[in-house]
């Protein structure tokens, strides 16, 4: 019985060593490829670009599109700041998707809205639209908002598309400040596409926009965040934006560009049928349709990655509201998994067939149940008494190291870079919470993914659910 044992102990733990060696060399390869793109793409960022044409009259058309839902806290700022933008040719479409709180009548009194006759083209399905309104002022002719009766986030955007005008649409949250020049930075992969290789979406980097300063929707002065939990989060996105997606965006592999800050080709867009409207991971589930459509139709096509910081967003402050937003993002990680399943290891698909979707499967959903299965498996062992002790601490070490490096590696990555945080004091903290990141912020991610994999297979869930926010304004105030 005890050789038994030993033999079931020998290969799980052999298993475990070459599933964790192969996550460690995937994401250092990862970080290589983004280093040499970052660097290509800081040295270009210093030729002169597309500043006139996008200056003129005749730039593509784009339409923003900002889904609302009780953002009353934020809305008047957030879209005086989106009508600030650096663009030519732009149009503002603010959606509100059924309210409960006074985010419709604060928009109304704000920018002086009156109620409009509108046709709506509806080449996508949505829920009802309650209304459209326009501003009287004439500066703000760019400016429309949609009521409608609450369909989530995808639906929202639905209605939005059918309203919108331009050529090319941004998704962006009505909770994120957006970089001034954003427009004119995203729009240049489609630009530089040829008909050859058509450009169907751009990303930009997010950043996280707790205890900075902000002033009518505009960020004014940068700081770390207060809190531990946020601070964490800025480690979190730092890797996955600057070491993930921007290699994923070389080797035309990334499959998610953030709801956040998207600019899409609306006429794909359109002929995949819009937003999934039952989804929770409505952004991830789009980019991968999109994908689909054009590989079907052997039509060759890129998803572009843009680099710089281009919107600041709110982070959960709080736990349980943290643990919500990770419960959500990956049940849609889960649902875009599997309703496009057979994508994985096809060929016919290419990078995404064969290296994109299996490593979302291996790396990103299944990592965290092999790891609970893992943390499982050793405690029982340790009860048994065949715990290999001197291994559990090495690989316990190898994997802690990794960490700690990896997460090293992105900041300074980004402090050379960008240069966000000019305050030497600001990369100090970054180090110091890249070292506590592990113990304390990795188990709540575990236990986050874990929840929402137990939420989507066992309780069937489905709903979007609410996240409690303090209010962009009030993010550079400390929080007691």
């Amino acid at each position: 019985m005890d050789i038994v044992a030993k033999l079931i102990s020998l290969w799980v733990e052999t298993l475990i060593f070459y599933y964790a060696s192969a996550i460690f060399c995937v994401y250092l390869g990862l970080g290589i490829i983004s280093a040499f793109v970052l660097r290509k793409y800081y040295y270009m960022s210093k030729i002169p670009d597309y500043n006139e044409v996008l200056s003129s009259p005749f730039a593509p058309s784009i339409s923003i599109l900002a889904p609302a839902y009780n953002e009353g806290l934020n809305i008047v700022e957030n879209v005086k700041a989106l009508l600030s933008l650096y663009y030519a040719n732009f149009e503002v479409i603010v959606i509100n998707d059924g309210s409960k709180d006074d985010t419709l009548e604060k928009l109304i009194t704000a920018f002086e809205l009156e109620k409009i006759s509108f046709v709506v083209d509806e080449r996508i399905q949505s829920a009802e639209i309650r209304g459209i309104y326009k501003s009287r002022k004439m500066a703000m002719n760019n400016l429309t908002i949609i009521d409608k009766i609450n369909g989530g986030k995808a639906d929202a955007l639905n209605a939005g598309l059918n309203v919108s005008k331009g050529e090319y649409f941004i998704s962006i949250d009505a909770d994120s400040i957006i970089d001034p020049y954003a427009l004119q930075k995203m729009v240049k992969p489609f630009l530089q596409g040829t008909k050859e290789k058509r450009v169907i979406a751009t990303g930009g980097v997010i950043r996280i926009a707790n205890s900075c300063e902000i002033e009518d929707g505009h960020l004014v002065k940068i700081h770390l965040p207060d809190k531990l939990l946020p601070l964490f989060q800025v480690l979190e996105y730092n890797r996955s934006f600057l070491l993930g997606r921007l290699a994923w965006s070389k080797l035309n592999g990334l499959l998610i560009v953030s709801g956040a800050l998207g600019l899409f080709d609306k006429e794909i867009v359109i002929a995949c049928g819009g937003y999934h409207r039952h989804t929770v991971g409505e952004d991830m589930e789009l980019v991968v349709r999109m994908r689909r459509y054009m590989t079907d139709h052997k039509e060759k096509y890129k998803v572009e990655y843009i680099p710089d910081p281009l919107c600041w967003t709110e982070a959960p402050g709080k736990v349980k509201h943290f643990v919500r937003q990770r419960n959500r993002w990956t049940r849609g990680t889960i649902e875009t998994l599997l309703r496009h399943k057979g994508l994985f290891m096809n060929p016919k698909y290419g990078i995404m067939g064969l290296v994109s979707h299996p490593f979302w499967v291996l790396f990103e959903w299944l990592a965290p149940i092999l790891e609970l299965f893992g943390i499982l498996y050793f405690i029982i062992i340790a009860i048994l008494g065949f715990a290999n002790w001197p291994y559990f601490f090495i690989v316990l070490f190898f994997v802690y190291f990794f960490s700690v490096a990896f997460t090293t590696y992105s900041i300074l990555f980004d402090h050379v870079a960008f240069f966000r945080y000019k305050k030497k004091g600001m990369v100090f903290r970054q180090l110091f919470a890249a070292l506590l990141e592990p113990v304390l912020f990795h188990p709540l991610v575990l236990y986050s993914a874990i929840k929402g994999n137990f939420d989507y297979f066992v309780l069937r869930k489905r709903s979007w659910g609410n996240m409690t926010r303090v209010g962009l304004n009030n993010l550079g105030k400390k929080e007691d």
